[in-house]
């Protein structure tokens, strides 16, 4: 209950936070077809460190060059879609806000969709889905705001604007190859760590982690985002610049983590409110923690989706199985939605 009033997390619950991803990271490194123990996984991870040359040439490539930078990339979109999720529910005072609230996951979409239609390289893609996806954005942010016009309007404007981009994608899907092109566009859509590699983490990484740092910078501005203008003037706050920061963090966030993974499902909406019950929703607790669990969460999910079966399933089919029912449940369980 402390954390709740105040904001301050305890010692315990700090150290919580920086173990929980560093764990769920060492354990999915040792999970997979080929199976480590965590005793092998540790000295793998001090002979790295250390620089010793014990480490067979299975073992490294296993580790560090195929399933290290899938477990990245899946703490980043984890935290960054939680952190994007978190700073969305409270600007438009929704708990049913997600980050793709404005549209930008399906702007990316279409971005990364064209990408592929045009045979660009993976960093080609990856280009293309942010520009779109700010694209996207800044055109439902145009047709949402002026004189006399909410938060509501916005969001309205963003479920506009998303299915303008779905079309797009659908029309991307129609001109596109049906025998190589269609279902490479089917299957990035449905969200996937697979193409996860240091070259690719080169160009999202920088933007979720800049993004993410800005929002942890803010959370205690973040407090002010649900109240209305006159309210957030008189605690001298320049609310409409703290808007117009938070928005495009959580763009940046959001549109990097689709270029790199497509889209993945119900993390920026489930994780917070998970984090919520747990926490309240002074900022100050739950945007740290929310962070720390989308990215423990994430990574959890990709190695199940890489691990239990033969072929690797797509990792928004499982972010849905597990999303909608807990959800589900968490609402029968509070009686309704509440910030």
């Amino acid at each position: 209950m402390t954390a709740m009033r105040t904001g301050k997390l305890r010692y315990g619950w700090r150290a919580a936070c920086l173990l929980l991803p560093v764990a769920a990271g060492v354990l999915a490194l040792g999970i997979g077809r080929l199976a480590f123990s965590p005793t092998q996984v540790l000295q793998a991870i001090g002979q790295a460190l250390t620089g010793a040359a014990d480490m067979t040439a299975l073992i490294h490539r296993t580790l560090w060059r195929l399933r290290l930078p899938r477990i990245l990339l899946a703490a980043l979109t984890g935290a960054g879609l939680s952190a994007a999720g978190c700073a969305f529910q409270s600007l438009f005072a929704n708990p049913l806000a997600t980050p793709d609230t404005l549209g930008v996951a399906s702007g990316a979409s279409f971005g990364a969709a064209l990408g592929l239609l045009l045979g660009l390289d993976i960093l080609g893609i990856q280009c293309s889905a942010l520009v779109m996806g700010g694209a996207a954005v800044a055109l439902t942010w145009l047709a949402g705001t002026g004189s006399h016009r909410g938060r509501s309007t916005i969001v309205l404007s963003g479920i506009m604007m998303g299915s303008v981009f779905n079309a797009l994608v659908s029309l991307v899907k129609f001109a596109a190859d049906e025998e190589s092109q269609l279902p490479a566009i089917t299957y990035w859509l449905m969200g996937g760590l697979q193409n996860a590699s240091y070259r690719t983490l080169l160009l999202g990484a920088p933007l979720i982690v800049t993004g993410v740092a800005v929002l942890w910078l803010l959370r205690w501005r973040m407090n002010l985002l649900p109240l209305s203008d006159d309210e957030a003037r008189a605690s001298g706050v320049s609310i409409t610049r703290l808007r117009a920061v938070v928005v495009v963090c959580a763009t940046m966030i959001t549109a990097a983590c689709v270029a790199m993974c497509g889209q993945v499902g119900w993390v920026g909406l489930l994780v917070p409110h998970m984090c919520r019950m747990k926490f309240g929703s002074n900022h100050l607790a739950l945007l740290p923690v929310s962070i720390s669990t989308g990215a423990a969460f994430l990574i959890a999910v990709d190695t199940a989706a890489r691990s239990i079966s033969a072929q690797e399933i797509p990792i928004s089919i499982l972010t849905a199985l597990l999303g909608a029912p807990f959800f589900i449940a968490l609402m029968r369980r509070k009686g309704g939605w509440s910030l």
